[in-house]
């Protein structure tokens, strides 16, 4: 099975004119995403790829039934496009566009709380389900179809790991990019519940970084609820304090915040922590025949 994303999913495309959004369309279509139409305010009765176009989340679902949307809007704009999916009700709500607010974000955070809406990003590269639909701009050419699951704060180590996952010969269940923004939809936890309740995943790669404590918390469900093998890594051992590496959320603001610390952590708990992504088949392989 999977979370989140299925082969029947319909999807909805926000900013589906624009230049990342019809590139990234096409793409998502090549894989096999069941993508039934778009947004562009002003555009509607137009066409992408042979899919409508609308004028607004709330004319499209007067015509079909959606499921998730992703949104490829510029910032200036997107904070409205997620509140439109929201008002709208979709429940999957994956948010591509970088350099949302971080008060706007908590806004729809306390928002959407207790709500059956799952919110992905922003400033990340979506997630996939191999073998059967993305969202996102993830390279589908590397993902296998198999039972682990992978949640990650990094974009490129994404990739980086699914391909050392797919050549050792584990193939995955989902892959989710979560983002690297202070303030994200959904955090580890949230996502670690959901793979829990999936009988088919079989283990998780965790894939963090420096900053915050996203992964001491999911450290701790893990180690107390989870049930499930999990192997991390957590990348800027290198990085130095105060200063921001890559990502807005990843920097070092407090003791607990190093990859060292988050490391040792992990560690404590009985968490197998990689050094290099390439180590993290045979840590698996080790983890799941235990």
């Amino acid at each position: 099975m999977a979370i989140l994303l299925h082969k029947n999913t319909n999807v909805i495309v926000q900013g589906i004119t624009g230049r990342d959004g019809s590139f990234h369309t096409r793409s998502m279509l090549d894989y096999g995403t069941n993508i039934v139409g778009g947004i562009t305010p002003g555009k509607g009765g137009l066409s992408v790829e042979g899919k409508p176009v609308f004028n607004s989340v709330h004319n499209a679902k007067k015509e079909l039934l959606v499921d998730a949307t992703i949104i490829f809007v510029p910032p200036k704009f997107a904070v409205d496009a997620v509140w439109e999916a929201i008002e709208e009700e979709v429940k999957l709500i994956v948010i591509i566009t970088e350099g949302l607010p971080a008060l706007e974000m908590m806004k729809i955070k306390n928002y959407t709380k207790g709500k059956d809406i799952n919110i992905i990003g922003p400033n990340c590269p979506g997630l996939i389900t191999p073998g059967e639909a993305k969202m996102g701009i993830l390279p589908g050419s590397i993902f296998k179809k198999g039972n682990i699951g992978v949640i990650s704060r990094s974009g490129t180590l994404t990739y980086e790991v699914v391909y050392s996952l797919t050549n050792g010969g584990f193939g995955q269940s989902t892959v989710i990019g979560i983002g690297g923004d202070p303030i994200i939809g959904s955090r580890f936890i949230e996502l670690l519940r959901l793979f829990k309740e999936d009988n088919e995943t079989q283990g998780v790669v965790l894939i963090g970084e420096i900053g915050g404590n996203d992964e001491l918390v999911a450290g701790e469900y893990i180690k107390n609820e989870l049930g499930k093998p999990v192997v991390a890594f957590i990348a800027g051992k290198t990085a130095p304090k105060g200063k921001k590496m890559g990502h807005a959320g990843a920097i070092i603001s407090g003791k607990g915040e190093t990859a060292q610390s988050k490391t040792e952590f992990l560690e404590n708990l009985g968490i197998k922590v990689a050094n290099l992504p390439q180590e993290i088949p045979e840590f698996l392989k080790n983890e799941i025949n235990n």
